[in-house]
């Protein structure tokens, strides 16, 4: 997969945290319950996560933040600037953290969708990825809960 004309693919530097917000709230992918700063703190706190950002013209316009567990990868927070999607950057940004993935010798790639998101499942669909009939359960701990433990938590 080739990356759309004009778009530099690259990790997260500091200057980019506003845009990264944005776009995750423009493109929908944020929610009330993550801290969109403390998310992007922790990927990059370390060298087993990063966020990959595709950038046009001194823009950011898509995202993914990715990383490894020692057994596989994950990826979340892929995003595309509303006005831009259709026009394969969502692919060119899972490529690129495809290949940061294989780069580290992970073989295999896991990402969450939300149940109700049919639009995000055919996308990944259409780029290889299949229903692995689990389920995934999730327990907040430590760090004040992450500050949402005193909400009902909602999602990943």
């Amino acid at each position: 997969m080739s990356v759309p004309e004009a778009i530099v693919v690259r990790p997260i530097a500091e200057a980019d945290l506003d845009q990264v917000t944005s776009l995750w709230q423009a493109a929908g992918v944020s929610r009330p319950w993550n801290d969109p700063a403390a998310d992007i703190a922790f990927a990059r706190r370390g060298p087993h996560s990063t966020i990959l950002l595709a950038e046009q013209a001194g823009r950011v316009v898509a995202s993914a933040m990715v990383g490894e567990d020692g057994h596989r990868g994950w990826v979340y927070y892929v995003a595309v600037d509303p006005a831009l999607q259709g026009g394969g950057l969502g692919r060119a940004i899972m490529c690129a953290a495809e290949q940061w993935l294989a780069g580290r010798g992970v073989w295999k790639v896991q990402l969450l969708i939300r149940e109700d998101n049919a639009r995000a499942r055919g996308f990944y669909e259409r780029l290889g990825y299949r229903d692995t009939r689990t389920s995934c359960l999730q327990k907040v701990i430590g760090q004040q809960a992450r500050a949402g433990s005193a909400r009902t938590r909602q999602g990943p």
